[in-house]
């Protein structure tokens, strides 16, 4: 009989967690990493504030966080996740590490979209006077807003593979519950559920995302 071992219950559980983790690490992700791709953007060489060493440095500190595995970057952010958020264990503890492992990929993924945008709307819209923020929230971002939700898309599928890893660490969802009773007790059949249940929810997100990316394309 599959899943002799443990309940339906605690599939559910594990999937709530993980459905948990994603929606609010990504919020999170969203809300920071898109001013940072913006200021890259903007301070990058030949655009519109052209500040070389302020964005030099912030590359270098967006590098050097994304070069670290994010399990190592679990590891060493527990005393900030505990003073955050009071644990290291559960939803609430796996959060700020993966908003913190996550935030400067889309980052570099908001720039890149930018960079895509035609200059010739830049230039017309400084043309008609716009401020640099009129220009951002009235030109650049409704012109990559496409690539702007791939974007999302592509860091919402990290994501899921980041929580995953989190139940290495007592982090729960899916990949917690894999761990425990798939890898430590042998249990292949909870493995195996564990597995097609975050196969398809990136395939879901995948999916949607597409969805919105088709319909958000201007012709």
């Amino acid at each position: 009989m599959i899943l002799h071992s443990i309940g339906w219950d605690d599939i559910l559980q594990a999937t709530l967690a993980t459905l948990a983790m994603l929606g609010g690490s990504l919020f999170f992700t969203v809300l920071l990493g898109l001013p940072l791709g913006i200021l890259l953007f903007l301070t990058g060489r030949t655009q519109l504030l052209d500040q070389t060493f302020a964005y030099g440095l912030l590359s270098v500190v967006l590098n050097t966080i994304r070069s670290i595995p994010f399990i190592i970057l679990l590891i060493l952010l527990m005393p900030v996740t505990v003073l955050l958020t009071g644990t290291s264990l559960g939803v609430r503890g796996v959060i700020p590490p993966l908003v913190i492992g996550t935030a400067p990929f889309f980052a570099r993924l908001v720039e890149t979209a930018l960079r895509e945008v035609d200059r010739g709307v830049v230039e017309a819209t400084q043309a008609l006077g716009g401020s640099v923020s009129q220009i951002v929230f009235r030109a650049l971002l409704p012109e990559a807003l496409p690539g702007l939700i791939a974007s999302v898309t592509v860091t919402a599928v990290v994501l899921v593979d980041y929580t995953a890893m989190s139940g290495a660490i007592g982090g729960g969802g899916l990949g917690d519950l894999a761990i425990r009773y798939g890898y430590q007790r042998f249990k292949t059949d909870v493995m195996f559920v564990t597995v097609v249940l975050l196969i398809l929810l990136v395939q879901i997100l995948q999916a949607f995302g597409n969805r919105l990316v088709i319909h958000f394309t201007r012709k």
